[in-house]
């Protein structure tokens, strides 16, 4: 790989250094000077402790993402590590090869689900995520003495068969499925032809398949309905059984059902739990504090042990390590496997998992989730707000609901439970973004919910309305 001689190792923008990863807008908070010294002071971390020194490396379609790509490299190999180039992939790949290729490492080039001027870095860390403050010191190392400096070497692979081989392992489906798939003009393009020639049983329809960081189609992001219309449409004119839809980077996943119904992920979740608790004695199954409480009822009903916990993937595949979980998701879509799997997430996994329970179901997916108790809910809803504004403005919240009646949940934002349904107000720690969401059996009880939020939020200077259509 021909290095870039003409970047220089400097502090990044504090904005960009996120909770689970490092976003921002290209050329204006995050530039090649950022990749560079990302892999500089990433890469003196993995020299510092490892003696193989291996990181895999790959990166998603935006048209960012090569020079972006370049730039990191380059400072990992000046870092002295020694670099493989998967290559344009989906960022469950990079997962992939760090179990695939023994490295001590893994880097992703991605701007996940962001818009397409947005660009970031996802990190693995010897099968550990590397998030919170680990993210934060690499700023420190940037103006370290004693940052590690040699010359690795480099090397490219195409791993994109192992992958799908991998993904399918023991993956039958036990009768014929016609399946609507949504790439989204996102990364995981480079292997949905290889899964589709593969899977047993199944007529696809794949739509906007090809790779195109600008993402024509519509915004890559499954958890806002309007996205999800093309697949609708899909699976209604198809008539197909599902329809599964990826993010940009296809770590999340996104479902449809076969009367083009939207199954958010505390609803799948439940499929997905059911069968585990087959599997498994007393299950600890973990979700978000966004999901429903529905979810954390039924499960107990088939001997899962539920475990709500703060959102983002990262703490959550942490926390599976901790309590020896096998199954864990969140709202967003972000579901991890660690039975029969390595405990990350990725989207297609997930879906063939789903795609093999329903396989074996003489009901539909709509008539299964027809079976547990139906609420009237918000979407995850999100509010722009002040960056800096973002947390100060929850603990105004906490602080003027202290006292309220019902259960207080306070492990990320605030989510109050009490007779009415319940209700969550956070912050993002991705976006400069505030995530409410409300949930009631009754349409009245919404309304009582969602003024509540829309009140508190106006006591904080946020001007904000559901839409209540």
């Amino acid at each position: 790989m021909e290095l870039d001689n003409n970047l220089k190792l400097e502090q990044f923008n504090p904005e960009v250094l996120r909770e689970y990863d490092i976003r921002g807008i290209v050329d204006k908070d995050l530039t090649v000077n950022t990749a560079y010294s990302i892999g500089r002071t990433f890469g003196h971390i993995v020299c510092s402790k490892f003696s193989k020194k291996k990181i895999a490396v790959g990166y998603d379609g935006r048209l960012t993402s090569p020079l972006l790509n370049r730039a990191l490299c380059t400072g990992l190999l000046e870092s002295g590590a020694d670099v493989i180039l998967i290559g344009l992939c989906p960022t469950p790949m990079t997962y992939f090869a760090h179990y695939h290729l023994k490295t001590d490492a893994v880097i992703m080039v991605t701007g996940s689900h962001n818009p397409s001027e947005y660009n970031g870095f996802k990190m693995v860390l010897n099968q550990h995520s590397f998030f919170a403050k680990e993210i934060q010191s690499l700023q420190l190392l940037t103006t370290s003495k004693d940052l590690l400096k040699g010359q690795g070497k480099f090397n490219k692979i195409d791993i994109k068969d192992k992958y799908v081989k991998r993904n399918l392992q023991n993956i039958i489906l036990n009768k014929k499925m016609k399946i609507a798939w949504d790439v989204a003009n996102g990364a995981m393009g480079v292997v949905i032809d290889l899964l589709a020639k593969q899977l047993n049983n199944a007529e696809h329809i794949i739509i906007n398949k090809e790779v195109d960081g600008t993402f024509p189609n519509h915004h890559p992001d499954p958890t806002v309905p309007e996205n999800m219309e093309q697949l609708i449409n899909t699976v209604i004119s198809n008539s197909c059984d599902i329809g599964l839809a990826f993010d940009g980077d296809g770590d999340r996943l996104g479902v449809v059902d076969n009367k083009g119904q939207i199954i958010w992920a505390d609803q799948y979740m439940l499929l997905l739990a059911k069968e585990i608790s087959r599997l498994y004695q007393n299950p600890k199954i973990i979700m978000d504090v966004k999901s429903s409480k529905i979810f954390f009822d039924e499960i107990k009903k088939f001997n899962c042990d539920p475990v709500i916990f703060k959102t983002g993937h990262s703490p959550i595949k942490e926390k599976m390590k901790e309590i020896n979980s096998p199954l864990s998701g969140e709202m967003s879509g972000h579901v991890c496997y660690a039975d029969d799997f390595y405990g990350y997430d990725d989207a297609m996994y997930v879906g063939l998992r789903l795609l093999r329970i329903l396989s074996s179901e003489s009901l539909s997916l709509n008539e299964l989730i027809a079976l547990y108790p139906k609420t009237i809910a918000t979407p995850e809803t999100r509010i722009n707000v002040e960056e800096k504004r973002k947390f100060e403005i929850v603990d105004e919240i906490k602080n003027r609901l202290k006292g309220i009646n019902g259960i207080v949940i306070n492990i990320d934002g605030i989510r109050v439970e009490n007779d009415s349904g319940w209700f969550l107000i956070r912050a993002s720690n991705t976006q400069n973004q505030l995530t409410c969401r409300a949930e009631a059996l009754e349409k009245d009880n919404l309304f009582k919910l969602t003024n509540l939020i829309e009140n508190q939020l106006k006591l904080s200077g946020v001007n904000f309305k559901f839409n209540r259509e």
